[in-house]
């Protein structure tokens, strides 16, 4: 008997595949309409003077809408990364043999927003102890990740856990899950669908909800 039917498929959920488990993917990524839903700008591209991070802070979905109405971000776009499977599937990561994270990637203006609100919106809108769920949403891809493009932005980053943490203990709440890294591991862009999903369908499902605790930034 394997290890999958001794598990079960649902224990694809709550562990990272290992190597042998991962789905092959595809060499081309998915097609992408590169326009912004709420804005028009372009989702992909080059973006001078811009800064880029991706958070992961449960359903892309919600996370996304969050960051696009912060003003000083210039686009967002709603994608995986942290696993093996290159160019995935919604599917394939709800599968959870992908590895991937739902995250969102973040190109903003450091000029008009800095890193610090970022975090502080990251930090507050979701609860960051919850292993690989967010609420009633179970799974690997939910886990709360940072992605930083910039040693800057992981200095900032990891100070920031640091100090959430000792706010989240006062409170008695337990240890912070987030992973966060530097240098950022490849972003594959979600398909058209899920691109600024909310703001195509402002019924549609948001399962974010924070802590409570404010972030001390």
């Amino acid at each position: 008997m394997s290890l999958e039917t001794l598990l079960g498929v649902g224990a694809y959920r709550q562990r990272m595949p290992r190597p042998q488990d991962l789905l092959p993917g595809r060499d081309a990524p998915l097609p992408l309409h590169n326009v912004h839903h709420v804005h028009g700008r372009p989702l992909r591209g080059d973006f001078p003077g811009m800064e880029t991070v991706e958070f992961g802070m449960g359903c892309f979905w919600g996370a996304e809408r969050r960051f696009w109405q912060l003003p000083g971000v210039y686009t967002t776009a709603a994608g995986y990364a942290g696993g093996g499977t290159p160019n995935p599937t919604y599917r394939e990561v709800c599968s959870g043999r992908t590895g991937h994270a739902e995250v969102v990637r973040v190109v903003y203006d450091p000029a008009q927003v800095d890193f610090a609100t970022l975090l502080r919106l990251f930090w507050e809108g979701h609860d960051p102890t919850q292993g690989m769920r967010q609420g009633n949403d179970v799974g690997t891809q939910y886990r709360s990740v940072i992605h930083c493009h910039t040693r800057a932005q992981y200095q900032a980053a990891t100070a920031s856990r640091a100090a959430y943490q000792a706010e989240l203990h006062r409170a008695g709440l337990g240890e912070i899950t987030t992973v966060i890294a530097y240098p950022p591991p490849p972003f594959y862009y979600a398909e058209d669908e899920h691109q600024q999903y909310l703001s195509k369908h402002p019924d549609g499902y948001c399962g974010l909800g924070g802590t409570g605790v404010a972030c001390p930034l």
